[in-house]
């Protein structure tokens, strides 16, 4: 057994050198356990862990901010695995009686790659962890920045419009790929934007995200578009109005894709805005 200091509880942990029943309640972090080749120490997952494609055949423990105790007592893990932000309250919860590793919400592009040694170093699998976040630090290297400087407009449905401000990985990848968005000024992580102050702030690209499992498509995008009466935006009549691919959250996932698929896909899209503004 090893004792881990961890800075969300402020104490140390006690884990095994190589946990063997490991619980993770993030859907990033079931990616990167799967990603570092660890798929069969992981014992359950979340109901939203679905990336990769086998995390879904894993049982069920919970929600984002729920779970079974009864099951959990029953399953015997050495190891639960939590992000904070929507997690932080279950994981001090949990951890008053199993041995809960909450590990800090990505604010950066980068923090996603510290998210994954992180990860890593708990689990006992440095080197496997090094080599990962050496292939994403690759790729965040070779990102090129957009030839002019798109201001962008995010939004996800999670049961509602929500989009982010400066304390958000998403916010930062924008800053990485040449762009800005409109809510960089605001200290915070998410924020309910204000659907007037879009429309007068006239943003060059919107990127839209549907609700996770949705069968929304471009005909919904364009009717919510209508809907709101945003048919004279500068990015709906320069056709730069993107729909992220479903059905799985892609911008709301924080995981090592965002940096090897999500983060190709908007700089695509910045590029063809980019160079259509030019013509």
């Amino acid at each position: 057994m090893v004792s881990v200091f961890n800075e969300v509880l402020g104490r140390e942990v006690v884990v095994p050198d190589r946990p063997s029943r490991i619980i993770s309640l993030s859907p990033a972090l079931t990616e990167t356990l799967f990603l570092l080749g660890l798929e069969e120490r992981v014992i359950g997952v979340s109901a939203f862990c679905a990336k990769p494609e086998a995390a879904k055949m894993k049982r069920k423990v919970g929600s984002y901010s729920t779970t079974n105790l009864d099951l959990l007592r029953g399953m015997k893990p050495d190891l639960i695995v939590a992000i904070t932000g929507y997690q932080r309250d279950l994981s001090l919860k949990l951890s008053s009686e199993f041995p809960v590793y909450p590990i800090t919400l990505p604010v950066s592009v980068s923090g996603i790659v510290d998210m994954v040694v992180k990860l890593g170093l708990v689990v006992g699998e440095a080197e496997k962890a090094w080599t990962l976040s050496g292939v994403l630090l690759r790729t965040i290297a070779d990102t090129k920045p957009a030839k002019t400087k798109p201001r962008v407009y995010v939004e996800i449905d999670l049961g509602g419009p929500v989009s982010f401000g400066a304390y958000s990985y998403i916010v930062d990848s924008m800053h990485l790929l040449g762009s800005s968005t409109l809510f960089d000024g605001v200290r915070s992580e998410w924020l309910t934007p204000d659907l007037k102050q879009v429309a007068s702030e006239d943003p060059d690209v919107i990127f839209y995200e549907a609700k996770m499992y949705s069968k929304f498509g471009q005909p919904d995008l364009e009717r919510l578009i209508d809907k709101r009466g945003w048919r004279n935006l500068s990015a709906v009549r320069a056709n730069h109005c993107f729909l992220a691919p479903g059905p799985l959250d892609f911008l709301a996932h924080h995981g090592p894709t965002f940096i090897t698929e999500t983060l190709p896909w908007l700089s695509g899209r910045l590029d063809y805005a980019s160079e259509r503004s030019n013509q």
